[in-house]
């Protein structure tokens, strides 16, 4: 019977590129089939990932019950599987604060502090002394680049960066910038696609005190990318937020500027006051200095919510 490593709903480059690497490590380590899996279609920069390094998707699947899984990428209910519930978890492997996941049975843990869940499974690799494929590297490489957003994030570590360079030397990448770039420029892009293709491109659902908060962002070169598709932005979160939710919030993250202009529908808009010190306009509030939704945003939220 198969184990199946999956990553977080709306599946971003990091749960993606773990899941088909953690697969490929445990099943060297036990020696047993472990396939990587993912519960949404890829973005355009994690298929920019996979055709640049030859890989091929992880298997799209969205049900696990009667199954042995590992979790990667997240530890949260809102966002594993409907009937994960009914699934025998066996690992996870994480860099998020620890969520409301649990098992009646011991497991295997990875969850470090650091900006990309591949950043630890390089360790993983290291600590069993197994070589990491070279197209699994480049990829590796590629989602902690995307995760720390080009080492700017306050998320990234000396760790994140560590592990980059010695990924980039198995790949045979020469310039971890250009690379970066490259791939940014393809998550730039926007021509084409639906609003809410866009508002759950990277998107993830949170309970905060009992309600459901919905956070999603969106990464560009130049902010000025997004301007002709604000308005359908603004009210596609509307609808998102019509589904059940308290709020949501779309970060609209600038990498060259290093902030976030974050689109919002709420039924409490005091709650961005509270989270950062600035007030919100009618649609939006810009945050100077923010670019990561797991450390500046997601923890002030939780304590305003609280």
């Amino acid at each position: 019977m198969s184990v199946y490593v999956f990553g977080h709903k709306s599946p971003d480059t990091d749960s993606v590129v773990a899941a088909l690497s953690v697969a490929d490590y445990f099943g060297k380590v036990t020696g047993e089939s472990y396939v990587a899996a993912m519960q949404g279609e890829v973005t355009p920069e994690s298929k920019f990932v996979l055709d640049k390094f030859g890989l091929t998707a992880p298997q799209l699947k969205t049900s696990f019950a009667g199954e042995k899984v590992v979790l990667v990428d997240h530890s949260d209910l809102a966002q594993s599987p409907d009937d994960l519930g009914s699934a025998t978890i066996l690992g996870v492997v994480d860099h998020h604060k620890l969520g409301d996941v649990t098992t009646p049975n011991p497991l295997e843990m990875w969850v470090w502090p650091v900006g990309c869940s591949c950043t630890v499974v390089k360790y993983m690799y290291d600590y069993a002394g197994i070589e990491v494929p070279k197209a699994i590297a480049g990829a590796m490489l590629c989602a902690i680049l995307s995760d720390t957003v080009m080492f700017k994030s306050v998320t990234c570590t000396p760790k994140d960066k560590d592990a980059a360079a010695a990924l980039a030397k198995i790949a045979g990448v020469t310039d971890m910038m250009a690379l970066g770039m490259e791939m940014f420029k393809v998550k730039s892009a926007v021509e084409g696609a639906s609003m809410k293709d866009l508002v759950f491109r990277d998107y993830k659902d949170f309970n905060m005190s009992g309600n459901k908060v919905g956070i999603g962002q969106l990464e560009v070169v130049d902010l000025s990318l997004l301007d002709a598709v604000k308005d359908g932005l603004y009210a596609e979160i509307g609808k998102v937020k019509a589904e059940g939710r308290h709020s949501v919030f779309l970060l609209l993250t600038d990498i060259m500027k290093e902030g976030s202009e974050m689109l919002y529908v709420s039924d409490d808009a005091s709650v961005i006051e509270k989270a950062f010190g600035a007030k919100p306009g009618d649609k939006s509030v810009w945050l100077d200095g923010v670019m990561s939704r797991k450390k500046q945003v997601v923890p002030n939220f939780e304590k305003a919510f609280a």
